[in-house]
Parts: structure tokens; C-alpha cells; sequence
């Protein structure tokens, strides 16, 4: 278990910087706009702006880091257990507000919401690192060296 510890924190550790803020802003951003869009659309919001910060940034771009070299599946898969853990612990500590008589809990009842997002916000994992992987290169080309 130390070992695994020690290999995760090494490979955050020694992601480039330029990744490492690609995945801020993209994330940061998104995570904004997603607070904006349940708040406005009454489905939930964080009791406080700069969960982003913490949910976004501190939990979910380690968990994206250690996840970007797994297929579309296990990121799901290993993102689905993530965010379970990160849904039931907002909903229970009361740092994520629910709207009463959202759309989601009309089509899918209140019984049912926390898995709905769970199961909706695991896409982050897969869709965050094909997003920020495209986004990197774009902007962070290799430089190709031409010689005569």
C-alpha cells in the first residue's frame, strides 16, 4: 500500500508544469460553469464558491493525473468510485445543496440523485483527460527541429 502511495504521489509530482496548468484551467473553469449551470437550473450547487477550487482542482485533477493513462473504462470505472465518495460525502456533510423538486429528481425520484450524479460527473475522469490532452497540445507543440 506505501508503495502504491509513493508511485501515485511521485507521478503527480513529476507531471510537466505545463500540463499541470493546463488541467487547472480547464478544470477551475469547468468546475465553475458547472456550479453556475445546477445553480441556475436548480438541480445543486456547492454551499460555497470555492469548492470549486477544492473539489475541482485539489481532488479531481490528482485522481485525472493518476487516471490518464487508463482506458475510456477504467476511468470510468476507478472516476465512478472517486466521485461516489465525493457525492455522498457533500450531500452528507451538507457542503452541496440540493434543489427540492429538481428536474433530475422528478425523472429519476430523490432516492436517486446522488447515484444519477455520481454516474454522470465519473464522465469528468475519461472526458477531462481527452479534453486537457487536446488542449496541451494545441497550445504546447513540440518544436520540431529541422536540419539541413
Amino acid at each position: 500500500m506505501k508503495e502504491l502511495f509513493v508511485n501515485s504521489i511521485h507521478k503527480i509530482k513529476t507531471t510537466p508544469k505545463t500540463l499541470l496548468t493546463t488541467y487547472i484551467m480547464v478544470y477551475f473553469l469547468w468546475g465553475l460553469g458547472m456550479n453556475a449551470f445546477g445553480a441556475e437550473m436548480e438541480i445543486a450547487r456547492f454551499t460555497y464558491w470555492w469548492q470549486v477550487i477544492s473539489c475541482y482542482i485539489l481532488y479531481m485533477i490528482p485522481i485525472s493525473i493518476l487516471l490518464k493513462d487508463y482506458n475510456f473504462f477504467n476511468q470510468y470505472a476507478y472516476g465512478l468510485v472517486a466521485m461516489g465518495i465525493l457525492e455522498f460525502l457533500g450531500y452528507w456533510l451538507q457542503t452541496s445543496y440540493v434543489y427540492p423538486n429538481n428536474i433530475l429528481d422528478k425523472l429519476f425520484n430523490p432516492q436517486n440523485f446522488s447515484l444519477g450524479m455520481a454516474l454522470f460527473f465519473a464522465l469528468y475522469f475519461p472526458a477531462g483527460n481527452w479534453l486537457v490532452h487536446k488542449i496541451h497540445g494545441m497550445i504546447f507543440k513540440k518544436q520540431v527541429k529541422i536540419t539541413s
